[in-house]
């Protein structure tokens, strides 16, 4: 299928890594231009070296409104398609063991900079009649993963968002949903294993395996599936789907409406 991506622009959060990084390259792929944001300079570069034509870099973290400015003056005058809105997660941890502070933090780290980002690409987006934004959350917001309470009620907060914003700006062509990725085989994947093996005192491989033993497929999923579905979120075809939270979790979640 030809998702009539070639030459347009779109915005990349967290390229270098993970789910970021494999959509990145699903849409270098595709022959979409990018922009593509994460901490790491070195590893930008590299991703700019191996596709000079089709990669721009923004070094910094999402989380401060210095980089979304960066951001937006890097985008300039152009039209922006869409954006992939990803960053990591706040930490692993219980309920009973969070600090205000922490909370504070996850606020800061998982809602605010999305908030702050939504509304400057959407007043690009509206003068064009089109747009295509997708989140990358988490299973979280439709099946609480354990030890991960900050996750589970902040995206929560993010969800809430989407929905409203995207009843309110559908009439301009603009599309916004949510990718809620189950276990995927990433580094923050792994962190949480760590986590839970530290919590639990079981040997990591075993927590592993009760993760994968949740899924009814029987196995993690690969970053390359899961940006094979944003990337159709990101074209022109999904124009009739918004403000949506898809579930990407090998059968996880057994509700109905999962």
């Amino acid at each position: 299928m030809n998702l009539n991506l070639n030459n347009q622009l779109f915005l990349v959060g967290g390229a270098t890594g993970g789910l970021g990084n494999a959509i990145a390259h699903a849409l270098i792929a595709e022959g979409a231009l990018i922009i593509a944001i994460a901490r790491s300079a070195s590893k930008l570069a590299d991703l700019q070296h191996e596709y000079p034509q089709q990669v721009e870099i923004v070094v910094g973290s999402l989380f401060e409104s210095s980089t979304l400015q960066k951001i937006m003056g890097k985008i300039g005058t152009r039209k922006i398609s869409g954006a992939i809105i990803n960053a990591g997660g706040p930490p692993a941890m219980p309920a009973m063991q969070t600090t205000l502070e922490d909370w504070d933090n996850a606020y800061q780290n998982v809602v605010r900079w999305k908030i702050e980002l939504t509304q400057l690409l959407v007043k690009k987006m509206i003068p064009h009649n089109y747009g295509r934004i997708v989140y990358v959350e988490s299973v979280s917001v439709k099946h609480p993963i354990e030890n991960l309470v900050l996750s589970n009620a902040m995206r929560l907060a993010v969800v809430g968002y989407v929905k409203t914003l995207s009843q309110e700006i559908g009439q301009h062509g603009i599309t916004l949903n949510i990718l809620g990725p189950g276990y995927h085989t990433t580094q923050r994947l792994e962190n949480v294993f760590v986590k839970n093996s530290e919590i639990k005192g079981v040997p990591v491989e075993d927590v592993k395996a009760q993760f994968i033993n949740q899924t009814k497929v029987g196995d993690l999923g690969k970053p390359d599936d899961f940006a094979s579905l944003a990337l159709w979120f990101l074209s022109p075809q999904s124009r009739y789907i918004t403000g949506q939270t898809i579930s990407v979790d090998g059968g996880l979640i057994k509700g109905t409406f999962g």
